[in-house]
């Protein structure tokens, strides 16, 4: 038997498909159908505006006032419907949030207290520490990142799709000089740009952000421990100020508060580095489209319009192209979430295992 541990995906999957194969999968299928139909909604009113760009903006250039007022009645029925589509994705997506989590709720709570796997947690190391954390909030994010980032993926595939044909269509080709010899012929240059933009950010984004997972995964344990010394102390209170023991609680306080405190400052200083280079990277892609395009406006072969509609393809593509940038910080997030259900589970999975061996009779 192999002892290689099991990748993050190979355990969200092992996590998520319970649901999806019980009693409420008819509802949860219905619900997760119509919040994809309504993303894909919104891609395809994000086409339209960007073709709407390119007609609004040479109205302006061509001073036909007709055409100006015809493009902004058009500009509000779009924008109409992806306020409606886009009020509804957010409602069926938490309502479907919400019923996976109490259907994962019900069934940790339930293997959390058969055969007394909370006692006998509690008695076999710290591997999995706060359970009731887990439960209560693991749950919760667990729910929330898978439907997120999933949806947020999907979205991001057929966008990339759909944009990618719009830009390839707008670019034209570039003739590259390379040193005197000869002349690279690069058709859709405008794609490749986009593509090796994206390709950059993405690895570097990586590259920074890989430590914010152990220490996300630790942050959730010291929040669990803090908490849960606070509540210990409600719960004994009777006993603690009966041997006056004011002083040994404040000093697990304090301590448990101090690691929490050191690890928020690592995930401060990890996400401050982050977020310096996220930040430069979407400041620099607005302006990135435009001037890897103005030759061709300057040389006349597009009009402001045509210019307009490029940038916002482009803008689409690099953004659907960097969506490790722009949701590095929840995957990390996720991961270690993800960690956290998959050893609780693994753990009272162990102890249901050891029950229900045979017992050696001494």
């Amino acid at each position: 038997m192999s002892d290689e541990k099991p990748s993050t995906i190979a355990e969200a999957w092992r996590l998520s498909t319970p649901y999806w194969r019980s009693e409420e999968k008819l509802r949860a299928w219905v619900l997760l159908g119509a919040v994809i139909a309504l993303n894909l909604g919104n891609v395809y009113i994000d086409v339209r505006i960007n073709q709407w760009n390119n007609a609004f903006f040479n109205a302006i250039q061509n001073h036909d006032a007709a055409e100006f007022f015809k493009q902004l009645g058009i500009f509000g029925l779009l924008a109409g419907a992806a306020i409606v589509i886009s009020v509804y994705a957010l409602y069926l997506n938490q309502m479907l949030q919400i019923g996976w989590r109490r259907w994962l709720t019900r069934r940790y709570v339930d293997r959390w207290l058969a055969d007394r796997a909370y006692f006998r947690l509690q008695l076999q190391g710290q591997d999995t520490d706060n359970p009731d954390q887990r439960i209560a909030d693991d749950l919760r994010l667990f729910t929330d990142y898978v439907m997120s980032l999933s949806l947020g993926l999907l979205t991001s595939v057929v966008s990339l799709v759909s944009f990618l044909f719009i830009l390839w269509g707008l670019s034209g080709p570039a003739e590259i000089p390379l040193f005197g010899w000869t002349t690279l012929h690069v058709p859709a240059y405008l794609v490749w740009c986009a593509v090796a933009y994206a390709a950059l950010g993405t690895w570097l984004t990586v590259k920074i952000g890989r430590p914010l997972v152990p220490l996300n995964f630790a942050q959730q344990r010291f929040e669990a421990d803090f908490r849960f010394s606070l509540v210990r102390l409600r719960e004994n209170a009777e006993s603690v100020a009966f041997y006056r023991g004011e002083a040994p609680e404040a000093d697990v306080f304090h301590r448990r508060f101090g690691r929490l405190f050191d690890n928020f400052w690592k995930l401060m200083v990890r996400r401050k580095h982050l977020n310096w280079f996220t930040s430069g990277y979407a400041q620099a892609a607005v302006i990135f489209p435009y001037l890897v395009a103005a030759p061709r406006y300057f040389a006349g072969q597009i009009q402001m319009g045509g210019l307009m509609q490029i940038g916002d393809a482009f803008i689409s593509v690099q953004n659907s192209l960097s969506f490790i940038v722009n949701s590095y910080a929840d995957i990390a997030a996720w991961q270690a979430v993800t960690e956290r259900l998959a050893t609780f589970e693994a753990r009272m999975r162990t102890i249901a295992a050891e029950i229900g061996a045979p017992q050696q009779i001494v």
